[in-house]
């Protein structure tokens, strides 16, 4: 497998951890010049990419390359990539086996608590999702001319080493705030490397869902991380009269439950299928650091 990740982000980087050894090559993507070296150190190749143009060195990675993992957010002016590489993409990449997208259960929007799954129609509310939408069909155009399977995965919040409710309380910033039959769905980082990990290697196409069997209240995280610290979790907040970002208000306006049944039918095992699990782990063997 030849594999190039465009944008080579926390969750990349975790696929490319499990993929090293039965790649040939990985390539992937920053726009900060400042992390081509911990690109590298990670094993990956690294290529800049600000978004404006196709440069000739990606351009030529790109001819080898079998699996293509696009993990970039979308903007006004639509997908970055389908901007810059779609011709390249479409007409200059010989070897393409597949190609994998990480998007967001944001593109379901609000359910008032209700369950959804693949089959669920897309309602975003945030900009954000809606653009997210509007990327997932720009690839979807691209994969079926070029021939290619697709899959996208609409991943569920994520978390992991460094990005945890432990790391929140040890640095100060966990509130818990309750907001009246909220709940959300999560994702430890290792099983959307997983995930990417089934799906590359089967060449599989489709939509799934990648998170976990246990959607629950934020404030139930937060204190669970507090009880295996040992620690007294903050007061709960009323979520009205909190003060957030527009961008940390708009979350709470999406409240589902989202089943990720299609990818288990098909012989994937979650590693954490709930936060109880993953917490525990993390903070038996120091992983949330």
């Amino acid at each position: 497998m030849n594999i190039f990740l465009f944008g080579a982000g926390y969750s990349a980087r975790a696929f490319a951890r499990v993929i090293a050894g039965q790649a040939d090559f990985t390539g992937g993507t920053t726009r900060d010049s400042a992390k081509l070296p911990e690109l590298k150190k990670a094993g990956i190749t690294p290529f800049l990419f600000h978004g404006t143009h196709a440069s000739q060195e990606i351009v030529d990675a790109l001819a080898g390359v079998t699996h293509l993992v696009v993990s970039t957010a979308p903007g006004q002016s639509g997908d970055p990539v389908l901007a810059q590489f779609g011709n390249t993409i479409r007409n200059a990449m010989p070897k393409l086996q597949w190609i994998g997208y990480l998007s967001t259960v944001g593109v379901y929007g609000n359910h008032a608590g209700g369950w959804v799954d693949e089959t669920t129609p897309c309602h975003p509310v945030s900009a954000r999702s809606l653009e997210r939408v509007e990327a997932e069909q720009g690839w979807q155009q691209l994969a079926d001319a070029r021939n290619v399977p697709l899959a996208i995965l609409r991943l569920a919040g994520i978390y992991g080493p460094g990005r945890n409710a432990f790391v929140n309380l040890s640095n100060g910033t966990a509130r818990r705030l309750n907001k009246t039959g909220q709940v959300f769905n999560r994702i430890h980082v290792d099983d959307i490397a997983g995930a990417l990990h089934f799906l590359s290697t089967r060449n599989e196409a489709g939509i799934f869902n990648i998170t976990d069997d246990e959607p629950a209240p934020p404030q139930d995280v937060v204190a669970y991380a507090a009880e295996l610290m040992g620690i007294e979790p903050p007061e709960e907040s009323d979520f009205e009269a909190a003060q957030l970002t527009p961008m940390a208000r708009s979350f709470y306006g999406e409240n589902k439950r989202v089943s990720n049944a299609r990818i288990k039918k098909l012989g994937f095992s979650f590693r954490y299928p709930d936060y109880g699990t993953a917490f525990a782990t993390m903070w038996r063997d120091g992983s949330w650091r």
